[in-house]
């Protein structure tokens, strides 16, 4: 077999294990996928009305609902990857990485499951917490069809993204805990952003911090793409930074793991 052949087998081998590990162990990634869920139902139920009126679109939930939809979906993508975090944590301190690499495995193919099956994960839930927007009033008539595509593959290109930074994270980390700490800035980058609220309605010395962030012109493109609205300069920024953290947590994850088998 090619090198290239004995890659993908490899990292196949590793992505079932990691998906059989997320099957077994579901308890992680459902507690991850509540929070996005409860924040939905709370900002929509509870603060709904109030929030739409708030950015001028009257006492409307179902205008909100609209609004809000587009930033849950990015939270429960950082949600996600906070598992793959943990997951890669736990592998790097019970010796399971040591026993690897005494093996005729490819040295790549540990980090291609972790990042495959992540990404996975990452469309399952988003698809999970979609159908609950759906439930409760979430609609997207005046999207096209390639505009849904063109949604889906920004959410798995930034679910990609994150996940190589949440590789890097879990690597560096001593202990599961840690860890989870380390990545806690995939959840909480979202509630400084856009998603519940429109930047130009912050205060102005917090503007900066919201606009300049990855999660605010994804939220942006992501939310004219589901409403059939324009996204002007956000789409190309969106993919400067999906791009840009990919690479760098790659290389960041390649010298790491590189780097400790030495």
């Amino acid at each position: 077999m090619s090198s290239f052949s004995l890659a993908v087998r490899d990292s196949s081998t590793m992505l079932r294990r990691n998906l059989l590990h997320a099957r077994r162990y579901p308890s992680l990634t459902l507690n991850l996928l509540l929070t996005p869920i409860m924040l939905l139902l709370l900002f929509v139920y509870i603060f709904g009305d109030v929030m739409s009126a708030g950015i001028g679109g009257g006492a409307d939930r179902s205008a909100y609902i609209a609004y809000v939809v587009p930033g849950i979906l990015l939270m429960t993508v950082g949600g996600t990857v906070v598992g793959t975090a943990v997951s890669v944590s736990n592998d790097m301190t019970e010796g399971i990485i040591a026993r690897f690499r005494t093996m005729a495995i490819h040295r790549g193919a540990v980090l291609i499951g972790h990042v495959v099956g992540s990404v996975l994960q990452c469309v399952m839930s988003v698809v999970l917490v979609g159908a609950v927007a759906v439930a409760i009033g979430f609609r997207s008539t005046d999207a096209t069809a390639l505009e849904w595509l063109a949604a889906l593959g920004l959410l798995v290109l930034f679910a990609t993204a994150l996940t190589w930074i949440a590789v890097g994270m879990g690597l560096i980390s001593p202990n599961a805990e840690a860890a989870s700490n380390n990545a806690m800035p995939m959840i909480l980058l979202p509630l400084l952003s856009s998603a519940f609220v429109p930047v130009d309605a912050m205060p102005g010395w917090f503007q900066p911090v919201a606009e300049y962030q990855p999660f605010t012109p994804v939220i942006e493109t992501l939310r004219g793409l589901l409403l059939g609205s324009g996204i002007g300069h956000n789409g190309w920024l969106a993919v400067a930074w999906c791009l840009g953290l990919a690479v760098l947590g790659y290389f960041w994850s390649a010298a790491k793991f590189n780097g400790d088998a030495k």
